[in-house]
């Protein structure tokens, strides 16, 4: 079987190829964009790679075209599927139909142990943020007690070095996003899913490029928890407004909170955490189940941990077990990954996008690095911080660093410098990533710390400017 992956390089869609190339199939794929790590984990994998939307690469037809989401009616490619009356599918069903769900046509390793003789076990991972982060060390917890699970994670976990895989047993750990699954089918890409274990971290308006409020997002998550079967288990945090309004819609799964202690949370919680996050004490209820000792940091992290913790327990993990994987756990590439440390100016890369997440990502670098001098960089590229949604808060997110460097798109329409105003003089804007590059090279001093923000490739601005600290 041949498919061909429209917008392949996408963090989800890179994972669906990887995937298809294990059940056996012939994969092919374009993109307008093509930056690593993506790029380099489809091209390990044996997958060809083609550069833009040509309808030449639909020739010979393949059996399926795979359409992500980013791709819309007006793509030539797009235009080319409809009018020769191609074989089509989004990537979530595609994931669905042929690795979450087995119908018979296609092997399923592991589905004999699963909940039912057709479905593989789906630990799913929802929230506006820490889905990625969180889905990793699921599976990660998973595979150090020698599960060997199957997982389709939103970024490439230092642990597997691959953003996904079949895996040999029937729990199968997905990043559940809320975006919608393609142009001809508006749903959240997660209401394909069905999990019987289903976290949802948090919710946050998002995505105004699709939503129109925050009541549109919480109807999709209501969606979400209808299909959790009674005898699953939902996972969230004990404070959060938005995901109890969600809840008070209607549930019918038992449901496990988390949070901190001083939060007098029911559930899991985080205690006698050291300062930066590093180290902290797991507790259900009353009973300590052990002590975390890691490199990540952050609150959210420990929150992040502690979903991993009571998903991993659902599928089977004593709680001892998981806390000991996790200080074995590595990571996410491009979640606060430390990139280089040239002449002592340590260079971070992050896919903080939203000002909760750039807020909290710098509340964890600043407890770690304590009073050394922290430069943000930040390049406002998801559709809602194109759109300027998030203008009037973007500002104190960035409270905790002691300079900012702000990039102002050619194409967005809104004045990134209004931004810089409200910041003062701690704060610049530049136009182009060189420039970005040249101001920073000459700004930075040893002991400086250099956190790069996007969910995209900005440029190459990481390799450029660890080459021009290198040249100084």
């Amino acid at each position: 079987m041949h498919i061909h992956i429209l917008g392949i390089c996408g963090t989800f869609m890179g994972g669906i190829a990887v995937l298809a190339r294990q059940l056996g199939y012939r994969v092919s794929g374009s993109d307008a964009n093509v930056y690593p790590p993506m790029s380099t984990q489809l091209a390990e994998q044996g997958i060809e790679l083609m550069e833009g939307y040509d309808p030449s690469h639909l020739n010979p037809a393949p059996d399926c075209v795979v359409i992500g989401n980013a791709l819309s009616r007006g793509n030539a490619a797009v235009e080319y599927v409809l009018n020769r009356g191609l074989n089509y599918t989004s990537g979530a069903a595609f994931l669905s139909e042929h690795v979450l769900r087995c119908t018979g046509k296609y092997e399923c390793r592991g589905r004999q142990d699963a909940g039912s003789d057709r479905d593989r076990w789906v630990l799913a991972v929802a929230g506006t943020h820490g889905k990625t982060t969180t889905s990793t060390m699921l599976a990660w917890i998973l595979e150090y007690a020698g599960l060997a699970p199957g997982f389709l994670i939103g970024g490439v976990p230092c642990n597997f070095d691959i953003s996904a895989r079949l895996g040999d047993a029937p729990f199968f750990v997905v990043e559940a996003d809320e975006y919608d699954s393609a142009f001809f089918d508006k749903r959240s890409k997660f209401v394909h899913y069905r999990p019987r274990t289903l976290i949802m971290n948090n919710l946050e308006f998002d995505h105004a490029d699709i939503f129109p409020d925050l009541a549109a997002i919480k109807r999709q998550f209501h969606h979400l928890v209808r299909i959790v079967p009674g005898n699953g288990l939902i996972i969230a945090p004990a404070q959060d407004d938005n995901l109890a309004d969600v809840l008070e819609q209607g549930c019918w799964t038992p449901v496990e909170y988390f949070g901190d202690e001083t939060e007098n949370t029911p559930g899991w919680s985080a205690r006698n955490e050291a300062v930066d996050g590093g180290e902290f004490d797991v507790y259900w209820g009353d009973d300590r189940v052990g002590r975390v000792v890691w490199p990540l940091l952050g609150r959210h992290n420990m929150h992040n941990a502690l979903a991993a913790i009571a998903a991993a327990r659902h599928a089977g993990v004593m709680p001892q077990h998981a806390v000991a994987a996790l200080a074995e756990f590595r990571g996410v590439k491009r979640r606060m990954e430390q990139r280089a440390v040239v002449d002592g100016v340590t260079v971070y890369d992050d896919f903080a996008h939203h000002p909760t997440a750039i807020a909290t990502t710098l509340e964890g670098l600043r407890k770690r690095v304590g009073a050394a001098r922290i430069i943000a960089v930040l390049e406002p590229r998801s559709n809602t911080m194109r759109m300027g949604v998030h203008q009037q808060t973007l500002a104190p997110s960035l409270a905790l660093a002691d300079e900012v460097i702000l990039y102002q798109p050619a194409d967005i329409g809104w004045d990134v410098a209004a931004v810089a105003a409200s910041i003062g003089p701690r704060a610049a804007v530049f136009d182009t990533v060189p420039a970005i590059v040249a101001h920073v090279a000459r700004l930075a001093r040893p002991g400086d710390q250099v956190l790069i923000m996007s969910n995209g490739g900005f440029g190459g601005i990481h390799t450029q400017l660890i080459e021009a600290l290198q040249a100084r």
